[in-house]
């Protein structure tokens, strides 16, 4: 068979991979985006992703550019609030509140809040306005050989490409990576996150929530109404066995835990969708190139969900990948463009993951006096304005 040439080839057809092949598309590039999972766009349908995602200010102008935000922000929720609640006390009571407001630092709300599945609904629809993007769902990338005239990607429908450049998008277990043996530097902290929605009877007010007592923050984001009731997504990281219990409680007795656990900020919690179990990792390409090749999001980097900062970190490599594609000053797929890509992102990835690491075993500590100390150290930096709105800049990767 013929090799067809591409401009860009998407290996990963996932939130990421999606946004990447709306963006390119839309700067006209020819992409080809493959997936082995055709996209799951109903909630209620087996196999679809019930998470959720924050995508932070600095994200939404790469949705934008995409031509995908108009049609994600009737069903977005803003976050106007960060608010990061201390129950580690002998109860499980909220016992120190902070708030960190995006009125301190913005004019607009720190972010934006969507489910997973909704993401893939709207951007799969987002793809089939493109006419120079060719969506092929259930096709699985089979082989890589990165040269140094292109990448040669071999795919399950029979299709050999060569791409000037080829984007690795294709999770933590990335398929391209391990062909061109990258290698990850790997933490397992024994962790498994709880994810779901629920509806209670006290608003949001656009407040996302992060509780910390010990095994792994839970966080409510707010999400639309559902039923005319105020409804979060909830992530709830504990030790691996005890999610696994969790997850399989009985739904009043769940109900129970959850509310306790959440402090009973926001009134009796009701479960709104089904429970779904996700293992906590962080992960570190050892690089994030390869000739005529970008790792970004997952392939390139895992982070628990703590802060928003997983996608948006996606959402970072591709907006670098972009402006580099679109500048004119070194053409696509090239040493020069790709060595400029390592630079820009590689660095901030390690720095972040680091950060997101110390804030992730802060949250799992279980002797009180560390606690207690965790409790002080927060309520120190809070009470300091210059440094709690650093803090606030460098979650949102502003300058």
């Amino acid at each position: 068979m013929d090799r067809q040439q591409v401009d860009v080839l998407i290996s990963g057809g996932g939130v990421a991979g999606l946004t990447a092949a709306a963006a390119f598309g839309a700067a006209g590039f020819g992409v080809v985006c493959v997936d082995p999972a055709p996209p799951v766009t109903e909630e209620t349908a087996d196999g679809a992703d019930i998470r959720t995602t924050a995508f932070l200010q600095p994200s939404i102008p790469v949705l934008e550019a995409a031509g995908l935000w108009a049609r994600l922000a009737p069903h977005a929720a803003p976050l106007q609030v960060m608010r990061i609640v201390d129950a580690g006390g002998a109860q499980p009571v909220a016992r120190l509140v902070r708030d960190f407001d995006a009125a301190d630092v913005s004019e607009q709300p720190f972010g934006w809040n969507l489910p997973n599945w909704l993401l893939r609904r709207e951007m799969v629809a987002r793809l089939a306005e493109l006419p120079n993007v060719d969506f092929r769902p259930g096709v699985a990338t089979l082989g890589v050989t990165a040269r140094e005239d292109a990448a040669l990607v071999r795919l399950s429908d029979g299709s050999q490409f060569a791409a000037r450049l080829l984007v690795a998008a294709d999770g933590r277990n990335s398929a391209v990576r391990l062909a061109l043996g990258i290698g990850a530097q790997v933490t397992r902290y024994g962790q498994k996150a709880v994810v779901f929605a629920v509806t209670h009877p006290t608003p949001h007010d656009n407040v996302s929530t992060e509780i910390h007592r010990s095994g792994g923050p839970f966080t409510l984001v707010p999400l639309p109404d559902r039923g005319g009731l105020p409804a979060s997504a909830i992530v709830w990281m504990e030790r691996g066995p005890e999610a696994e219990r969790l997850a399989a409680l009985p739904v009043p007795e769940f109900e129970a835990a959850i509310t306790e656990r959440s402090c009973g900020i926001l009134g009796p919690l009701i479960l709104a969708s089904r429970r779904a179990v996700w293992p906590i990792i962080a992960q570190v390409a050892d690089r994030l190139t390869a000739p005529h090749t970008a790792l970004i999001a997952e392939a390139a980097h895992v982070v628990p969900p703590i802060g928003a900062q997983g996608l948006n970190m996606s959402l970072a490599d591709l907006r670098a990948l972009l402006d580099l594609a679109s500048g004119g000053s070194t053409p696509l797929g090239s040493p020069a463009m790709l060595a400029a890509y390592e630079r820009r992102r590689h660095l901030d990835v390690q720095i972040r993951a680091r950060g997101i690491d110390l804030l992730n075993r802060a949250s799992m500590l279980e002797p009180q006096p560390l606690r207690d100390l965790r409790a002080g150290v927060l309520g120190a930096l809070y009470g300091i304005a210059p440094v709690r709105r650093a803090l606030m800049k460098a979650g949102l990767g502003l300058r």
